[in-house]
């Protein structure tokens, strides 16, 4: 089976290192989602305004020649226990297709075709979309599911510090996505060093950090033109 992208995401997180791990986790992200132009025929999204959800069928990033295995160390694990990959969200699978639900906030008629705003994306910019499916909270919610066998139902949120002089290169809505993104913690689960700087991309800068205890403080953006050319 072939399975041909009708469409691309894009947002300021280029990079997988940063990105929200689930969906929903960073409800102030903004992502918009461009047709490839066999799609972007305006009757394709005609009704879907009614619609607050979507899901997103999406092709993880290419593998390479790396062979699946049956189980998987999960980061936010510890890195250490293994699972089945059938009882985790690895992208190292049989066929690397994600699940995505995400908040629909627009969808504007342009150059492009119809171009869908949308909320809550955990995908990196330039992904590809394989299907877009209204959600249904009736039929495809259990609140009350379990999910024991992937770590705890909610994860402690950390405190952010954001300098000001920091804080002003972006705006209002991409401040509220950053500080999301480094309250959920986005280093790996076996990572622990206070004195360690970590960085990834964001906005158009590299975002360094570093986690003490309960808090992690951002200690510099510098726009990743100037890391390019270092």
């Amino acid at each position: 089976m072939n399975c041909t992208p009708i469409a691309h995401i894009y947002n300021d997180f280029p990079t997988k290192f940063g990105l929200p791990r689930q969906s929903g986790m960073s409800e102030h992200l903004l992502s918009t989602i461009v047709m490839e132009e066999e799609y972007r025929s305006p009757d394709a999204f005609r009704g879907i305004e009614a619609f607050e959800y979507l899901w997103l069928i999406w092709q993880f990033e290419a593998m390479g020649k790396r062979e699946w295995s049956p189980t998987v160390r999960p980061p936010k694990l510890g890195g250490n226990k293994r699972m089945g990959v059938f009882a985790t969200r690895s992208p190292n699978r049989p066929n690397p297709l994600g699940l995505t639900r995400v908040k629909l906030i627009s969808v504007e008629q342009t150059e492009q075709g119809p171009v869908l705003t949308v909320a809550g994306a955990d995908l990196m910019s330039g992904t590809a979309i394989l299907d877009i499916k209204p959600y249904l909270p009736f039929a495809d919610s259990a609140p009350d599911a379990r999910a024991e066998g992937y770590g705890p139902h909610t994860q402690k949120k950390l405190n952010v510090a954001l300098p000001p002089q920091i804080a002003e290169k972006f705006s209002e809505s991409q401040r509220a996505a950053l500080r999301e993104a480094l309250a959920y913690d986005p280093r790996p689960g076996y990572q622990n060093d206070p004195q360690r700087v970590y960085g990834f991309a964001y906005g158009g800068y590299d975002i360094r950090f570093q986690v003490s205890e309960d808090t992690v403080t951002v200690t510099d953006a510098v726009p990743v033109e100037s890391t390019q050319s270092d």
